[in-house]
Formats: C-alpha cells, sequence, structure tokens
C-alpha cells in the first residue's frame, strides 16, 4: 500500500488559557473549565481528528466557524504556538512534523507545503510591493534563481490568477480584498508545492475568478499529484471540486466519505442541517419561502420599485486612479495610459424599500462604488443624490450629517469593531457621535437593539469584547451598530461571505426581518449570486467600472442578456439533491 501523502492520526489540540472571567465569553463548559486550575482549557479545539490526503487528492473540509477547521489546517503546517497542547500525529511522506529541524521545516513549508490564509493581509507585508514579495518568496527558498529570472516567473503565476504585470509595482492596500486573495494564492503556487491547505481561499473572490483559480488547483493536482486540503463553508464549491469531504463540529469529525455520496445522503444530524440550510440559500424563492417572494409579488414589488423618487441616484459616476510611475518608466513608456477607472460612468437609481444587488468580480469597482456613495472617496466626476441632495458638493461636517441616514455592513466585523471597545460601547458610539441620546438613553436602545438582533440575554451581551464572539455573532453587532441611528440607506458589502453556511441563512432572515420593521433600503454587493438571488429585487451586474446589465431578479437568472451575466451565472456552483 502506497504512503499517504499527509496523514493525521488521533490529533488533539488546545489552546493555553488564562481564565480570569472578566469578560471572556461563557458556557457552561467554559464555566466548568473555569473551576479547574490547569494552564489548559478542558476543551479541546481539534479533538481526535484523523483524516489521510493521498497524492492528487483534493479533500474539503466543512463546518461552522470556531469547530476547529483553521486550527486543523495551522497544525498541518506547524504554525501553532510552542505552548499549544498537541497530542497525536501529523505526517509527511511517513515523516512526523513534530521531529523536523528548524531547517528543514522551514524548507518545508513553501516547498512541500503551502498555506493560503482567508485573510489575505496576514500573508501580505504592507510595505512591501507585490513584486516584491513574489521575488522575495523565489529566491529565499531558490537562491540560485537571477532578479530577473524570478521576476519572469511570477509575473507568469501572477497572470495565471488574473493579475497583470502592469500591477507589480503596487502595495497591497492599493488592490481590492479580492486581488489581494489572488496575489496571496499565486505566492502559494510559485514553489510548486506538494500539498496545498486553502483556508477559506475563494471566501472574498467571485464566482468566475474562483471557478477558474479551483479548475487550476484541480488540474495541477491531477498533473502534479499535489494534494489539496480545502477547507470552507461553501458546501456547492466542496462538492464540485473535491473528491472527498469531511464534516468538522465542535472539533470532531462527524462524517467522512466521497463529495457526491455525503451531500446526497448525509448520515450525521450536523451534516444535515448544513445541507439544508445551504439548499435554502440557493431554493428559487416562492411564496413562503421566506426570500424576496415574501416581499410581495412580482408585479407588486415593480410598482414600489417605479413609484415616487428614487432614494438613490447615481448620474455619470467616475471614480479614477493614476498609477504612480518610477523615473525610468517614466522615460521610456511616457505614453503609456496608466489610468484605472475603477468606476466608469455608473448610472444607478434606488428606490424606498428596494434591495438592490450589485454583483460582479472582484476588482469590478463594486467596494469602490461604495466608499464614493458614502463620500468617503471624493468622486472624479458624476453626482450622487440621496433624499435629493447632491452629495458630492457636501462639505466634511455636512456629510458627516447625512451619514446618520447611511450606514454601512462590511464584509469582515471583527476588522471593523473596536477590539478594546465592549459591545455595548461599540453600538452606542454612533448614537453618542452625532448627539441623538446620552449615555443613559443609549444604554437602554443599546439592550432593545441587541434583543432585536437576537443577541439575548441583552445584557450579558453588551458587556463582551468582539474577540468573545462567533463570525455569526460579530456581524450581528455590525448589523445592530448600523441601525441603530435609525438610517434610511443601508449599504451592505459582502455581509455574508465570511459566514458558514446556517449562520449565513440566519443573518439573511434577520436581514430581511428587519427591513420590514424599519423599512430600510438595501445596497447589496455581494459576490455570491444565490445570496443575491434569495435576497434581492433588482440585481446590476458590474464589470470593468461599468453597469453592464440591470433588471429584476427573476429575469437576470432565467433570461440573462450580457455574455458576462451569463458567464457569473454558469461559474456559479450550485447544489443539487
Amino acid at each position: 500500500m502506497t504512503e499517504a501523502l499527509f496523514r493525521i492520526e488521533n490529533l488533539r489540540v488546545a489552546y493555553p488559557s488564562h481564565r480570569s472571567g472578566n469578560g471572556a465569553a461563557a458556557t457552561d463548559q467554559d464555566s466548568a473549565s473555569e473551576r479547574t486550575p490547569d494552564y489548559f482549557s478542558t476543551l479541546w479545539a481539534v479533538d481526535d481528528v484523523s483524516l489521510t490526503i493521498q497524492p492528487g487528492e483534493r479533500l474539503g473540509l466543512v463546518g461552522e466557524s470556531g469547530c476547529g477547521k483553521s486550527t486543523l489546517g495551522r497544525a498541518a503546517m506547524r504554525l501553532l504556538s510552542a505552548s499549544t497542547r498537541i497530542e497525536g500525529k501529523v505526517t509527511f511522506e511517513g515523516r512526523s512534523l513534530f521531529n523536523f529541524s528548524p531547517e528543514e521545516l522551514r524548507r518545508f513549508r513553501g516547498e512541500a507545503v503551502a498555506l493560503i490564509f482567508q485573510d489575505p493581509m496576514t500573508r501580505l507585508d504592507p510595505l512591501m510591493t507585490i513584486g516584491d514579495h513574489c521575488v522575495e518568496t523565489l529566491r529565499a527558498h531558490r537562491p540560485q534563481l537571477s532578479q530577473q529570472a524570478a521576476k519572469t516567473e511570477a509575473i507568469a503565476t501572477l497572470e495565471a490568477v488574473k493579475i497583470p504585470a502592469s500591477r507589480w509595482n503596487q502595495y497591497p492596500h492599493e488592490f481590492s480584498g479580492g486581488m489581494r486573495q489572488r496575489v496571496a494564492i499565486a505566492l502559494a503556487l510559485l514553489l510548486n508545492p506538494k500539498l496545498i491547505v486553502a483556508d477559506e481561499p475563494t471566501t472574498s473572490l467571485d464566482v468566475t475568478v474562483s471557478a477558474q483559480i479551483l479548475r487550476e488547483l484541480t488540474r495541477l493536482c491531477q498533473e502534479r499529484q499535489m494534494g489539496l486540503l480545502l477547507i470552507s463553508h461553501d458546501l456547492a464549491m466542496i462538492g464540485e471540486y473535491c473528491d472527498r469531504i469531511a464534516v468538522m463540529y465542535r472539533g470532531k469529525v462527524v462524517e467522512t466519505g466521497a463529495a457526491r455520496a455525503v451531500l446526497q445522503n448525509p448520515q450525521h444530524e450536523y451534516t444535515q442541517m448544513l445541507l439544508k440550510a445551504a439548499l435554502h440559500v440557493q431554493a428559487v424563492p416562492t411564496e413562503g419561502s421566506g426570500g424576496i417572494a415574501e416581499l410581495g409579488s412580482e408585479k407588486e414589488r415593480s410598482n414600489a420599485t417605479k413609484s415616487g423618487e428614487p432614494l438613490l441616484r447615481l448620474q455619470d459616476l467616475k471614480q479614477y486612479y493614476t498609477l504612480e510611475q518610477n523615473f525610468v518608466a517614466k522615460l521610456f513608456f511616457p505614453a503609456e495610459d496608466r489610468t484605472i477607472k475603477a468606476v466608469d460612468g455608473v448610472n444607478l437609481e434606488l428606490y424606498p424599500s428596494e434591495i438592490l444587488g450589485l454583483v460582479g468580480e472582484s476588482g469590478c469597482g463594486k467596494s469602490t462604488l461604495s466608499r464614493t456613495i458614502l463620500q468617503l472617496i471624493r468622486p472624479t466626476g458624476g453626482r450622487v443624490e440621496f433624499l435629493g441632495k447632491d452629495l458630492t458638493a457636501f462639505s466634511g461636517a455636512s456629510m458627516r450629517h447625512q451619514r446618520r441616514q447611511i450606514q454601512m455592513i462590511f464584509q469582515d466585523p471583527h476588522a471593523c469593531l473596536n477590539p478594546s471597545m465592549t459591545v455595548g460601547q461599540s453600538i452606542a458610539d454612533p448614537l453618542l457621535i452625532h448627539r441623538l441620546a446620552d449615555a443613559t438613553a443609549a444604554r437602554e436602545k443599546v439592550l432593545q437593539m441587541l434583543e432585536r438582533v437576537g443577541l439575548t440575554p441583552a445584557t450579558e451581551f453588551y458587556n463582551r469584547y468582539p474577540g468573545d464572539l462567533s463570525g455569526g455573532q460579530q456581524q450581528r453587532v455590525a448589523i445592530a451598530r448600523a441601525l441603530i441611528t435609525q438610517p434610511k440607506l443601508l449599504i451592505c458589502d459582502e455581509p455574508v461571505s465570511m459566514l458558514d453556511a446556517s449562520v449565513q441563512a440566519q443573518v439573511l432572515e434577520l436581514m430581511l426581518e428587519l427591513k420590514r420593521e424599519f423599512d430600510l433600503t438595501y445596497l447589496f454587493i455581494t459576490h455570491d449570486l444565490w445570496v443575491a438571488r434569495f435576497l434581492c429585487d433588482r440585481i446590476a451586474v458590474m464589470n470593468a467600472g461599468q453597469i453592464v446589465e440591470l433588471g429584476a431578479t427573476a429575469k437576470i437568472f432565467s433570461n440573462p442578456q450580457h455574455p458576462y451575466t451569463k458567464t457569473l451565472l454558469a461559474a456559479a456552483p450550485l447544489l443539487s439533491r
């Protein structure tokens, strides 16, 4: 029998825990562990897990946030801190990872196994250009390569993930989140590893780029007999690109098997629940389904959309950037066009009580458009009218007052919540900034809002910190913070893309309920077409800074007109039973 490429046997991982009870998230199990004086928690982040990956095999690892998926991935590369308690065995080509010397471990990371993180900024140095990242990675492991040879090889890899050579000298902050993730994937592929551990690698990528990259990874697995451990909450993607699936729940692998068998006939109740939640979002909305059909018939929604003045109107909106050139580039390429048209002549109307979905590939200008609407960046040209007023003409102080009526929900709730502020303080902050309540009244409003977004008991969550909450709970806090000033418009920038299937469905249902209760209008930015179909009345498809197609959700899905829209729909993975 051939030796497995990668093997995990009876692995258990526990993180050190100094528990003092001051603000830590409390559960029954936590309370029990607080009564023990042990340095390590009695709770195992990974509990008796055994997995194998054969050469050329693609294993998908799915489960809710906090179940131990990422811990398992980091254990595969020995990236856990020395203070972490580890039991069991982890072997690569028959050799124990725990016996590697520091030099062997350095070569192992990158040359043998590469890790793609969910957040690319944990991999990218903000002070280094994208080109420097690539050259440094190559020459650190292959010092015999010349600078020019390393650059040639790196450019070819970047172009394989759709990063043009013209972006070579730019820094990570000059890229969109999705394009940064493409760079991180390119860095993982540079050294041709034997195993790739991909931790939510396509969370921030649109379906077309995601499909291209996963097809490329699939091809490499077949041609080079490279293994792939794909960690994700996207069941449809796992089912389409993986040979086997392992389902993880509370630190344990509760079900494993061939991908098709697990998706068609799940045995464990947790797997069944995950699949049910994912199918609920992907189902075609019908009366009583909980999706957009709950908002009324197609005719009623259409009439509501067309009646009255739009809440938000964008007229020929433009946002251009010019790439800086060094002296040599200016000398030899003086006429080269270095302009990036992030938003290029966008015309759009959003009506009261409407949910308008904005979909498109990463880097197409969706997030830039949202920041321009909020006047966080001033447009190159065009108008942004909100409630009949041109926001581009407002001063900073006047715009600050208008932002009370326009709030934003971001993709990563942890990044937009101050880790040193409690949940109660974070939600109350906008009330105090806009002088809408004093401290006593603000507390009462915050407690009411916590109850409304499902964080109960509210008094307990009020004093917690963001780090004590799960991803879904953090997003509920972000939603509460956005709603506390009673805005008329919510701009939602990928608000559920980082959540697992079950939590994603819960948050989407919550957003629908809050829309009805507070008469909200949503501009919902997403690359997940099934989420857009579930939630939105109309969909605008964006490509290269322009709106290429706009129409009712049902019509966009049943009869797309633009070739790019057809490409998006064809690339979107779909679960089927």
